[in-house]
């Protein structure tokens, strides 16, 4: 029986993905779990997987096409089988390498729009601007009356390649990332607040596992003080709020030139260990470009740890719909008081940024007292 393949919902409120390139050929066998295609949200560039075996037939997306969710874009079918009748509109989007885009008169010969057909170029320079897809129109001849020659077209060919190189320097992450805060920042009403919180408990349960970093510690006490302050983990869709049932706690991942989220699904029912191996998993396919959409999907709440860096204090951009997110500086000794007198005690500081449409203030500083109290408690993790 064809299976569908459709543009995955990745992201609470989404409702379109940019599918940037297929992994696999129309007519190439394609088995369950292979990466299929690779698409674009708005908080990340994910790797999709085929959801059954088959031969790949009938797609009817390209590369660059912004697609609804749920939208069937190709089949997997079995040998001699068909798609379903009226599966298969025309493509959308672009296809790689292509030529001119034909003029509304249509194109004369050696594929030169008709509106330029009237150019004095060389032959060569004709086959050479064909190649490359390049419009001689847009090229400066400098033969005899203007007359474009080749060397016009392939300088013409060397200065599109070094605007494309520069082009391609900012990765689809990174562009992403910037679109994201971007529009965060401009339309969610951010407001701040920041406590001090002595890191003696904190350090204690990261050391009694060698794999478990603070990170995975701070996932599990935001995780359980979430539990108590739902109002933090909601999530502003459609001008209304919406309580979420799952807490899934992302975690911001430095990558190559941009910065992505990895979800730990419902953290608040989790061990530390298996924190520390779920946090692990996401962070190794983050750094290696191959993020699945469980990965991205469904985060209710963000944590932002720039302690590793030696940074004592920031504050984070909320990532929608979330209402939340939680910055983390650096761990290190200060001097401070304790029972009326002065001690050095390792300090860190934690500055939370919420979405005023969610959250008040007064919600904010419940939140981050129990979340205090859970950092600082002596137990065991």
């Amino acid at each position: 029986m064809a299976v569908s393949v459709v543009m995955p919902a990745l992201e609470m409120a989404q409702e379109t993905g940019r599918l940037l390139a297929w992994r696999k050929k129309e007519g190439d066998p394609v088995r369950k779990g292979e990466a299929l295609l690779e698409i674009e949200t708005d908080k990340a560039v994910v790797e999709v997987e085929a959801p059954g075996d088959g031969i790949l037939a009938a797609i009817s997306a390209l590369e660059g096409a912004v697609i609804p969710v749920g939208q069937t874009i190709a089949w997997l079918v079995q040998p001699g089988e068909t798609p379903p009748a009226g599966t298969t509109p025309a493509p959308t989007g672009r296809r790689p390498n292509a030529a001119f885009a034909q003029a509304g008169s249509g194109e004369a010969r050696d594929g030169v729009p008709r509106s330029v057909a009237g150019l004095r170029i060389s032959p060569k320079a004709r086959r050479l601007a064909k190649e490359h897809g390049l419009d001689p129109a847009a090229i400066r001849g400098s033969g005899p009356d203007g007359e474009i020659l080749a060397d016009d077209v392939q300088s013409a060919i060397t200065n599109q390649s070094a605007i494309s190189n520069q082009q391609s320097a900012i990765s689809s992450s990174a562009r992403l990332m910037a679109e994201r805060t971007a529009r965060s920042w401009t339309t969610v009403p951010h407001f701040f607040v920041s406590r001090d919180v002595e890191a003696t408990a904190l350090n204690a349960a990261r050391g009694q596992h060698a794999d478990t970093t603070h990170t995975d510690v701070l996932v599990s006490r935001v995780a359980a003080a979430l539990v108590k302050h739902p109002r933090l983990n909601a999530s502003w869709i459609d001008d209304g709020v919406r309580t979420n049932r799952e807490v899934n706690v992302a975690i911001a991942i430095a990558v190559e030139d941009a910065v992505v989220t990895g979800v730990i699904r419902r953290a608040d029912t989790l061990s530390l260990a298996e924190i520390a191996s779920r946090r692990r998993e996401v962070a190794d396919r983050a750094r290696a470009g191959r993020l699945q959409p469980a990965d991205v999907a469904g985060a209710t709440f963000t944590i932002s740890n720039l302690g590793m860096y030696q940074v004592d204090a920031f504050t984070a951009i909320i990532v929608p719909p979330q209402a939340a997110i939680l910055a983390v500086g650096a761990i290190a000794d200060r001097v401070v008081a304790v029972n009326g007198r002065a001690a050095v005690r390792p300090m860190l500081t934690l500055t939370l940024s919420c979405d005023h449409r969610v959250v008040d203030g007064a919600r904010a500083a419940a939140f981050l007292k129990d979340l205090v109290a859970a950092i600082e408690e002596q137990r065991r993790p």
